[in-house]
């Protein structure tokens, strides 16, 4: 698998706050876009995300998202190396994504950018 890329994942009480900050220290524009009751911001290396404890609860246990060429040939090397896939593949608005824990505990999230029909 190809990982392109890696984005650290910030949980914020007040996204309106939080993103100018993120854009001085990334240098960067936010892309804001909503997950279920999370609203998210896009900051160059950052995903920072605001919404009820419940939801961030979750996402907190996800250490990393991690850019790949193609989730399926993610999803192959997942299964080859023992993870366990919690999520997905599944359907966003820019591609698709899976949850995986690896052998030793950690969770991660696994995003590209390929279309349905790609």
């Amino acid at each position: 698998m190809d990982i392109l890329g890696t984005s650290l994942r910030v949980c914020v009480d007040d996204l309106d706050a939080a993103v100018p900050v993120y854009e001085k220290l990334a240098n960067a524009e936010a892309v804001r876009f909503q997950n279920g009751p999370v609203a998210v911001a896009a900051v160059g290396p950052f995903f920072l995300m605001s919404g009820p404890e419940g939801h961030l609860e979750v996402l907190r246990k996800i250490a990393a998202t991690l850019a790949v060429k193609d989730v399926d040939e993610a999803l192959v090397d997942l299964h080859t190396v023992g993870a366990e896939i919690i999520a997905g593949p599944s359907p966003t608005p820019i591609g698709r994504n899976l949850v995986a824990r690896h052998p030793d505990g950690s969770v991660f999230e696994y995003v590209d950018r390929q279309g349905p029909a790609d």
